[in-house]
C-alpha cells in the first residue's frame, strides 16, 4: 500500500507543479529562485581551475556533438547539451560553494540547474522560464528527499537523487505533459547512483561527478518518457524504500503545496566546504579572536554525528579535506577562516595545518537540539598553560534560520566571477534584482552577454 500511496502523491505533486506559472509564484520565492540560480553558478566558475576539471572539460569535449550550450569555464567551451550538463554538473559541487536545502540532506540547486542551464540554452527558452522550472524542480527532488529518510549516512544525496531533480527540471521547463513527467522521475529513481558517503570523506573524487552523470541521465529520462519509455508509478519506493533500506513518509510528496517551497528552506555557503563543518569555522573563528593560534595546543569539539563522523585526520585530496573534521578545524585556526586556500592542495601540505590536524579529538554534543539547531558545535581549545577556552556555535549562519544578506551573496558570486567574466556580475545583480527585461529575454542571450561570447 506504501508503494502505491507513493505513486498517487507523485501524480499529485506533478500536477501541481506543471499547473504552476511564474506568477502564481511568492515574490519571496521568486527572489530565492534568482539567488540559488546566480550562487550556483558562480560554484560552477569557482572550479575552473582545478586540473582534474580541466583535464575532464578536455575529455568531455573531445567526444562532444553539435555546440548547444555554454561550459561555465571561461575556456569557451560549447558543447552539445548533454555533454555541457555533464561538463557544468560535475564543476557544481567541485568547489563546495553551491548551495544545499537545509532540511534534509539535499543539494537541491545543483541538482537540477546542470540540465536546466544547457536546456534552456539549446532551446532558447527565457530566464524566468528557466527560473520557473528552477523552483519546480527543486520543490520535487526535495520533497523526494524528505519521503525517504535513512537512519545513518551510507548514501550521498549527490548520487542517489540528483538525477530526480535533473528530470523533474527539464520536464517542467519543456511542458511535458503530466504523464510524462511522472515517468521521467520514475525513469529516473530506477537510475539513481548509490554512491557511498565513505567516499568524499576518505577523498574519492569520484563523488564530484555524481550531479553531472545525474544531469544527463535526467535529460533522457526526459526525452525518453516521450518515447513510452518510463519507470512505473510504484519506482520511487521500490528503490528508495526497498532497494535502499529508506523509511518512506508519502505525506511528505503533497503537504503544504503552493504555501511552504522548498527552495526556500535553502543555505548558502561562504565556506569552501561540507556545511556539517560550517559551526567549527565559526566557533574557531571567534576563539581566534581571544588567543592566537600559536598557543594552541590542543583542540577538542563536540560535535553533531553528521560532523563527528568525518573523521580523517590526514586527507590526501582536496575534497577529503573538505570532509575531514580534524582538517576543518585545523585549516581554519591557521588560515582564520573557511575560504577556498583553506582547503586548497596547499593547505594538505602546510606543515603547521598537518601537525595540528592530530590533535583534534571529537566527541557527541549531547544533549541535541532541535531543528534549526541540530547541527551544532563546541570548539574547546587547550593552550599552552594549561587553560582551556571555549566557543560554541549552534546554527551555522547561511540557512533560513540566520542567513546571508543578499549583499554578502552578491559579493562573493562577484569575488568569483569578475575576473573570469567581467560582465556577468552585472547580469547576475539584474536577476538577482528580479528585473523584467532581464528575466523576459532569452537566457542564450544572456549567457553570451555574461561569457562575451
Amino acid at each position: 500500500m506504501s508503494a502505491v500511496k507513493v505513486g498517487e502523491n507523485l501524480d499529485e505533486l506533478v500536477s501541481f507543479l506543471i499547473s504552476t506559472e511564474w506568477t502564481d509564484i511568492p515574490a519571496a520565492v521568486q527572489h530565492r529562485a534568482a539567488l540559488v540560480l546566480c550562487d550556483d553558478l558562480g560554484a560552477m566558475v569557482a572550479a575552473r581551475g582545478e586540473p582534474e576539471i580541466i583535464a575532464l572539460h578536455d575529455g568531455v569535449a573531445a567526444s562532444a556533438g553539435t555546440a548547444e550550450a555554454t561550459v561555465f569555464n571561461a575556456r569557451g567551451h560549447r558543447l552539445d547539451r548533454y555533454s555541457a550538463a555533464l561538463a557544468n554538473g560535475c564543476a557544481g559541487d567541485w568547489a563546495e560553494l553551491d548551495e544545499g536545502y537545509r532540511r534534509v540532506i539535499c543539494h537541491a540547486g545543483v541538482y537540477c540547474l546542470p540540465a536546466l542551464l544547457a536546456e534552456a540554452e539549446a532551446e532558447e527558452h527565457t530566464t524566468q522560464d528557466l527560473m520557473r522550472a528552477l523552483v519546480l524542480g527543486y520543490e520535487a527532488v526535495a520533497r523526494v528527499a524528505r519521503v525517504f529518510t535513512f537512519s545513518n549516512l551510507v548514501l550521498h544525496p549527490h548520487g542517489s537523487l540528483a538525477a530526480i531533480g535533473a528530470a523533474a527540471a527539464v520536464a517542467m521547463l519543456r511542458r511535458v505533459p503530466q504523464d510524462e513527467a511522472v515517468g521521467a522521475i520514475s525513469s529516473a529513481a530506477t537510475m539513481v547512483l548509490p554512491g557511498p558517503y565513505t567516499h568524499p570523506i576518505q577523498g574519492s573524487l569520484v563523488r564530484n561527478v555524481w550531479p553531472g552523470v545525474a544531469a544527463q541521465t535526467g535529460l533522457r529520462a526526459v526525452d525518453w518518457s516521450r518515447m513510452g519509455i518510463r519507470g512505473l508509478p510504484s519506482a520511487l519506493h521500490d528503490v528508495y524504500a526497498d532497494a535502499f533500506g529508506a523509511q518512506p513518509d508519502a505525506l511528505q510528496l503533497t503537504e503544504g503545496l503552493g504555501t511552504a517551497w522548498a527552495i526556500s528552506d535553502g543555505y548558502h555557503k561562504i565556506f569552501a566546504c561540507c556545511q556539517y563543518g560550517h559551526a567549527t569555522i565559526e566557533a574557531t573563528c571567534k576563539l581566534l579572536e581571544r588567543v592566537s593560534v600559536d598557543r594552541v595546543e590542543s583542540i577538542h569539539l563536540e560535535t553533531h554525528q553528521k560532523a563527528w563522523i568525518m573523521d580523517n585526520p590526514d586527507p590526501t585530496t582536496t575534497i577529503a579535506a573538505k570532509f575531514s573534521i580534524q582538517h576543518i578545524a585545523a585549516t581554519a585556526a591557521i588560515h582564520g577562516g573557511g575560504g577556498a586556500e583553506a582547503f586548497s592542495s596547499e593547505s594538505l601540505r602546510n606543515p603547521d595545518v598537518a601537525s595540528l590536524r592530530h590533535k583534534v579529538s571529537t566527541s557527541p554534543y549531547e544533549p541535541l537540539p532541535d531543528w534549526p539547531n541540530d547541527r551544532p558545535t563546541r570548539v574547546i581549545w587547550t593552550l599552552d598553560d594549561g587553560s582551556k577556552l571555549t566557543e560554541e556555535v549552534l546554527s551555522a549562519r547561511g540557512g533560513p534560520d540566520l542567513p546571508f544578506t543578499p549583499e554578502e551573496i552578491r559579493a562573493k558570486i562577484c569575488s568569483i566571477v569578475d575576473v573570469p567574466y567581467p560582465a556577468m556580475s552585472d547580469i547576475t545583480n539584474a536577476i538577482l534584482d528580479l528585473d523584467p527585461v532581464t528575466l523576459s529575454r532569452a537566457w542564450h542571450e544572456i549567457v553570451g552577454d555574461m561569457t562575451g561570447s
